[in-house]
């Protein structure tokens, strides 16, 4: 039952086909692109190699290098970099395996050491159907964004983690030694958990201290010690590693949570003096009411999104009272303290349109709930049909959850809120790369740039300028402190003349107000209605400086 059997492998092929299906429908639509993120998690893989400074220092501090690591053998074909495919590939994958792992996880809890039965085959695949059918998924696993990555990684380590629980309850020496195995599987998934999204310290942490206690209740403590320890090294190590790796290079071990690029550092950044700050700041009721409710309009429109919480909130009831065996589920929950933690003191805001302020950021989160409602909702369904006497009443209980399921994805299918968010906030951006790239597209094909990255690096894709061509703050070597001037981003910035032969500079950016200085001859002026105007220099005057 463990084993890849023809069920398991039947559910990839449905998830790979709905997979490359709507993969290829936003790809050529153009939409596979839109997030800001998306753009920039391509070019900080291509940067690795692609850059006057390569090497792994360009994967920088706030975002972690899993995800980007795994893009870098697509990126490095031009036109998987410039189309975004590079990108979308371990999403693809990740979705895949992310539908599988909540097959096999429902399936291996309400069977336990037993054959599976028709109906536990049913929830089984009623709970992949949830996930796997999801409309914003099925939207943000075409993109390079790293909550598909993460949420196969958090399933799977769920599938294992509930396994070790099932076998370490054996007095058995063959069923120890499964636990083990099982424990350093899971070990291994949030070891790339940790090293793809901050949500999966959390989650390891929470899953260890439930291992811990489970390691010493076990009658098989002895045989577990050794792979408790396994588990606690592969966990523990990408936290340490990571913090030390800021402090060696950005001589603050925390850059990456109150750094300059950090969620901190760009709420104080673009926060207007005066004004209120993101709701559920340093409120943890309000701050789990805007993370439910961005759960919710993942799932649903209106009061469809409360039928799910319930489903969610009888499931869980049913399963506690049920069989401690099932407990092992509750680890799908815990995306919601963390994100309550991170609204409330993290700067880490969730903005949605049926609440103030009315618009939409961040509401992608809110799938980090998915797997949960995926299985509780079938669990709901299984426990509550197993209870009833007869055939017809079982077949009306499943009947009503597949219409929640139906009903709900029906009114989302055409316009997911995470296609929302991501069109609406990159229209101004795409807008002025698409002008940026078609003046850059006049330059020599050889010509050096100097540029701040930050921004607009997709204009640069679209151009297909190759990144080893632009000087950038990815230059800059941050482990001279407290500064550099013999840097190559800083020595271009006081002499821009002698390092390009262009000056792209975005108005109030680090290139902008050096190009100034400099008093550079403006070549010519993008103005997009919601972006500052970014203008380019010539550095070397001529008659002729834009060849057409």
């Amino acid at each position: 039952m463990r084993r890849w059997d023809r069920e398991t492998v039947l559910v990839a092929q449905i998830a790979a086909c709905v997979s490359l299906f709507a993969f290829l429908f936003y790809l050529r639509h153009g939409d596979v692109l839109l997030y800001g993120d998306a753009v920039a998690h391509i070019n900080i893989a291509r940067r690795v190699f692609d850059s006057r400074t390569p090497g792994l220092l360009q994967l920088g501090t706030v975002w972690l290098p899993l995800p980007h690591l795994l893009m870098i053998p697509f990126v490095i074909n031009d036109w998987m970099w410039q189309s975004g495919i590079g990108g979308s590939i371990p999403s693809l994958i990740a979705y895949v395996l992310g539908t599988v792992g909540i097959f096999r996880l429902l399936r291996g809890v309400l069977s336990l050491h037993s054959v599976p039965g028709t109906s536990i085959r049913v929830a089984a695949w009623f709970a992949a159907g949830i996930y796997a059918a999801n409309p914003n998924l099925i939207y943000l696993q075409t993109t390079a964004m790293t909550e598909p990555l993460y949420l196969a990684l958090f399933i799977w380590a769920a599938v294992h983690f509930s396994e070790f629980m099932q076998e370490a309850s054996v007095a058995d020496p063959h069923q120890g030694s499964a636990a083990s195995s099982s424990l350093v599987k899971c070990g291994l998934c949030l070891a790339g958990a940790c090293l793809t999204r901050y949500d999966g310290w959390f989650l390891a942490a929470g899953i260890g201290a439930a291992a811990l206690i489970i390691a010493i209740a076990s009658k098989n403590e002895k045989t577990l010690r050794g792979s408790f320890v396994r588990f606690v090294v592969l966990t523990a190590a990408v936290p340490v590693l990571w913090i030390a790796y800021n402090a060696i290079v950005y001589k603050n071990p925390l850059e990456f949570s109150n750094g300059p690029y950090s969620a901190k550092g760009i709420e104080l950044r673009i926060s207007v003096p005066g004004s209120p700050p993101h709701p559920g700041t340093r409120n943890l009721i309000e701050a789990a009411d805007y993370f439910v409710k961005s759960a919710e309009l993942n799932l649903a429109r209106g009061n469809w999104g409360r039928v799910w919480v319930l489903a969610l909130l009888a499931g869980t009831a049913i399963m506690i009272s049920f069989d401690p065996r099932l407990w092992p589920l509750l680890v799908l929950g815990i995306p919601l303290p963390f994100y309550m933690l991170s609204i409330a003191y993290g700067a880490v805001p969730i903005f949605i349109p049926t609440w103030w302020p009315y618009t939409r950021y961040n509401v992608r989160y809110g799938l980090e709930l998915l797997p949960a409602f995926a299985v509780f909702a079938a669990l709901a369904a299984y426990l509550i049909a197993n209870c009833l006497p007869d055939a017809k009443r079982k077949a009306a209980v499943l009947m009503a959850f597949t219409v929640l399921v139906v009903g709900s994805y029906a009114f989302i299918w055409r316009d997911p809120i995470c296609y929302q968010e991501a069109w609406i906030n990159s229209r101004t951006r795409t807008a002025l790369e698409a002008e940026l790239a078609s003046n850059f597209k006049k330059l020599p094909h050889d010509a050096s740039l100097l540029m701040y990255l930050g921004d607009h690096v997709g204009s640069l894709q679209r151009a297909g300028i190759p990144l080893r061509r632009v000087i950038n703050e990815g230059d800059h070597r941050t482990w001279k402190q407290p500064s550099d001037p013999d840097g190559l981003w800083e020595r271009a910035l006081e002499s821009p003349g002698d390092y390009a032969d262009y000056v792209i500079a975005s108005e109030g950016d680090q290139v902008s107000l050096h190009a100034q200085k400099q008093q550079l001859s403006a070549i010519a002026v993008i103005h997009v209605s919601g972006q500052q105007p970014v203008t380019i220099y010539w550095t070397h005057p001529s008659n002729n400086p834009l060849p057409r």
